[in-house]
């Protein structure tokens, strides 16, 4: 046979992403149980997961996330304005379940290959996650009901297919916790990160920077007052934070197999996400210093200057993903698994 005839028949053979997932799904013992329970789990947090129909008249969890995450669209005339839905501090929420999704999919082989039995254990933390929903109903706090929500769903899939299958995809359904609205419920972390943030940009633009700018509580100012700052709310690095942190379980999700690396590089997202914002507010100082308080406006509202702070962060998440690297053979059993039930359907 010749080459050209061989390359010819296994692009024929390759099965489409639609067969694969299909062949995917087939692999799953008891995938129709899982499915009945989820559903059944959807269902009470449907019809009771809120209890707070002062703000939306929903008893859905689901319906509370939605009016959320919509509310800011409504305009004084009735219309809707979907931009402004989008362009929301936490419009990432609407696309963190494709995430999960798309992680758990690009590493299906393993997934497929782990052993996979019931674990009764299981049970004690799918009564944990219903013993959540019910203090969050009753204390009327839906971001409570939405954990036990995620957490129930978790505990589910380990029920069914064991602690192995649990260890390989905690971190791409801690991913769904990104789809809780932070809202005024992040002001406790927001104050102490306006601080950090002010105190570090002070003493590095004087040390390091020989600029002699003065701190008081979230303020920076000259000596002359020809500029001043207020770190606010909105500067205060809790966006940045977020979207650091989400980067660093996907890159520690695809890049490292064991718990302590992920875990380590998870946590780098905090010092990263405060330097990221350190790198900002300098930015933002040297621009006024040199050019005076138009100058770091422009530097603090332009859309470009505003990324520059992640080249840093992200930066350091590759370096110390380099720094931790380790061999990630992925089990050789796995792949052929998928690609021997396809070939099997293209013959027949």
């Amino acid at each position: 046979m010749s080459p050209e005839s061989t390359g010819h028949a296994s692009s024929v053979n390759r099965p489409s992403w639609f067969q694969e997932a299909q062949t995917v799904w087939r692999q799953l013992p008891d995938r129709w149980v899982l499915l009945g329970l989820i559903a059944a789990w959807i269902g009470v947090f449907h019809f009771l997961g809120n209890s707070t129909l002062g703000y939306t008249p929903t008893p859905s969890l689901f319906g509370w996330w939605y009016w959320v995450f919509t509310r800011m669209g409504d305009r004084p005339d009735g219309s809707f304005d979907v931009g402004a839905v989008f362009s929301a501090d936490e419009a990432y929420a609407w696309f963190i379940p494709l995430v999960v999704l798309w992680l758990l999919w690009s590493r299906r082989a393993e997934l497929v290959a782990l052993p996979k039995q019931a674990s009764w254990w299981c049970l004690g933390l799918l009564l944990g996650a219903a013993l959540v929903h019910v203090l969050g109903y009753l204390v009327q706090q839906p971001r409570v009901s939405l954990l036990g929500f995620v957490l129930g769903l978790y505990s589910l899939t380990g029920l069914l297919w064991g602690g192995a299958w649990m260890r390989a995809t905690l971190f791409p359904f801690g991913m769904l916790l990104f789809c809780m609205p932070i809202g005024t419920a992040g002001e406790f972390v927001t104050f102490p990160l306006r601080l950090l943030a002010t105190k570090i940009t002070g003493v590095f633009s004087h040390v390091a920077l020989g600029i002699d700018v003065v701190r008081e509580g979230t303020l920076l100012f000259d000596a002359g007052h020809t500029y001043q700052y207020e770190v606010a709310a909105a500067c205060s690095g809790i966006r940045s934070l977020t979207a650091i942190l989400a980067f660093a379980v996907i890159y520690a999700y695809l890049n490292f197999n064991s718990t302590w690396r992920r875990l380590l590089v998870v946590a780098s997202g905090f010092p990263l996400a405060i330097l990221a914002n350190v790198f900002r507010l300098v930015l933002i100082v040297l621009a006024a210093e040199a050019f005076g308080q138009k100058a770091g406006d422009f530097v603090h509202t332009n859309t470009f200057t505003s990324l520059l702070p992640y080249v840093p962060a992200l930066g350091g998440l590759v370096f110390l993903g380099w720094l931790l690297r380790e061999n990630r053979a992925r089990p050789a059993a796995a792949k052929p698994l998928v690609m021997a039930e396809a070939g099997q359907g293209t013959g027949s």
